[in-house]
């Protein structure tokens, strides 16, 4: 067996283990036991690997190398399962290490769910600071879910099988910890897809996450933050932009399946030391220092479209000031995420990157008046416009708007005072199911920003003058023109072309009339 396995061969592999539970079980659901079946098994693998080298280094008796271990890595202890003994009429325990070998081990058991649950209870209670309640909403013993205890026994088996395949034995000897995690995201990605409009509460499409991470620019020894944040792979990629090891990262997600998706995930990419906390951003922020909101170098998110029922009927009364200049509508919470990423932004220094449905671009009432507010400030600093279809969960053409507060007074960029517009909706390549924003296409979007340049029909640099008379409102149209013009025709030309057709063609007619007239006279 080849020792070494590719990215694409661990991908295949992860998916088809998805068969099992393709057809009877909706995507939306099944998506958590594959991603944490694949957890379990890599954490499994990976702590087997190192307790066989440490059993060489130290050589030490297992108990002290197990301390040793917990000490330097992550815990997988013994879990107990009680039982009863009817014939004895006695309490029989069970012991078994909490890992995915023990599991498969006691495959063809009645009550394989259960062990299931009791092995994850295990890990995330040994593991605390890092697993803290990343397991509570996976039921791997749910009927409404899996089925009945037959169907559900069966499902399970299957899926420990399709995971102890040799092409998913995931020791670091064969995968790495970027092989692990980009399949992670891998089938994240694929989820998204299977799940239709179901996805946007966890995945932002990997060429439009790679885009926003490039645009924000993080930096080492910056604090990275995603108050929105899915399954965390936007947090992640931007974290990549730092080119080191040297940053803070913390996100913010209401859904409770999906932050583990971002616990595990964070786990899986080496950044467990990340803070990602269960939450609701605009009502409850649990980011805080002492009775303020923590604040940070970056800010990235594509927050959930237009979400409606955000809770508008308390911003007034926020805790933390953030609608100071205006409450957005009660339908739309799209200026709440903005107005909340505004101002965890680090004064003078921080800066956002967030994706928008275009009618934040113009919209009227509270939301125009928030938008006027926030150019005023100058602290509007770009708007990309990206083509349409890039998301599983909407057809809709949609934005990113950079904000960046070094644009304020003593800030290093506070004499500019205008604003880049990129139209760069034309840009991408068609797909079957969605488009595809090409890595040229992203390239001339990050290399426009940059140059902060003005390209003919592709970007214009507007200044605040400019925008006020269009109402604030930024609408890419507006600024950047991109009507191809038509090429100048000759009228007089084409006619004397058209007056030379009919010459011939009367000709050719009086020659066919004479060909028909002999073919009478022959006959």
């Amino acid at each position: 067996m080849n020792e070494h396995i590719t990215q694409s061969e661990i991908n295949q592999a992860a998916w088809n283990a998805c068969d099992t539970f393709r057809g009877p079980v909706d995507p939306a659901q099944y998506k958590d036991y594959i991603l944490v079946m694949l957890f379990l098994k890599y954490v499994s693998d990976l702590w087997a690997d190192h307790l066989e080298k440490y059993r060489e280094q130290y050589r030490e008796d297992d108990a002290r190398i197990e301390r040793r271990m917990n000490r330097e890595r992550f815990i997988l202890p013994i879990a107990q399962l009680k039982g009863e003994d009817k014939d004895n009429n006695e309490i029989v325990i069970d012991e078994f290490r909490a890992n995915f070998d023990s599991l498969y081990q006691r495959r063809d058991q009645a009550n394989l769910g259960e062990l299931i649950n009791i092995t994850l209870a295990a890990i995330e209670d040994a593991n605390r600071s890092k697993l803290q309640g990343v397991f509570r909403n996976i039921d791997f013993n749910s009927e409404a879910n899996l089925g009945q205890t037959k169907d559900r026994n069966r499902r399970l088996k299957s899926l420990l099988g399709d995971f102890n395949k040799p092409e998913l034995n995931l020791k670091p000897s064969r995968v790495t910890e970027d092989i692990i995690g980009e399949c992670y995201i891998y089938l994240i990605e694929r989820f998204a897809s299977d799940a239709g409009k179901k996805a946007g509460e966890f995945y932002t499409p990997r060429q439009v996450s790679l885009l926003l991470a490039r645009l924000a620019g993080a930096e080492p020894g910056h604090t990275i933050c995603d108050p929105a944040c899915g399954s965390g792979s936007l947090l992640i990629r931007t974290a990549e932009e730092t080119h080191s090891d040297n940053f803070a990262l913390f996100g913010q997600e209401v859904n409770g399946a999906t932050w583990a998706l971002a616990r595990m995930n964070m786990f899986l990419h080496a950044k467990d030391a990340a803070r990602v906390d269960w939450c609701d951003t605009l009502n409850s922020p649990t980011l805080i220092e002492g009775d303020q909101l923590m604040k940070f170098d970056r800010v990235v998110a594509n927050p959930p479209f237009s979400l409606d029922k955000w809770g508008q009927e308390d911003a007034e009364d926020d805790q933390f000031k953030r609608y100071w200049r205006g409450v957005p509508p009660k339908s739309k919470a799209d200026f709440a995420f903005i107005s909340h990423m505004v101002e965890i932004a680090k004064r003078q220094t921080g800066k956002v990157a967030v994706i928008v449905p275009h009618g934040v671009l113009f919209r009227g009432g509270a939301e125009g008046r928030i938008r006027q507010k926030l150019i005023e400030e100058n602290l509007l600093d770009t708007v990309i416009g990206l083509p349409a279809g890039l998301f599983t969960t909407t057809g809709i053409p949609v934005a990113i708007l950079i904000f960046d507060r070094s644009r304020e007074e003593g800030g290093e960029n506070e004499r500019r005072k205008d604003v880049l517009f990129i139209d760069a909706g034309r840009k991408f390549t068609s797909g079957k199911a969605k488009n595809i924003l090409e890595e040229v296409h992203a390239n001339k979007i990050v290399e426009t920003y940059e140059a902060r340049s003005e390209v003919e029909r592709y970007s214009h640099i507007a200044d605040l003058k400019e925008i006020a008379e269009n109402g604030f409102n930024l609408n890419i149209p507006r600024y950047v023109d991109t009507f191809e013009p038509e090429e100048e025709i000759d009228v007089t030309a084409i006619q004397a072309e058209i007056d030379q057709l009919e010459t011939e063609l009367a000709d050719v007619r009086q020659r066919m009339t004479g060909y028909l007239k002999e073919l009478v006279v022959d006959a």
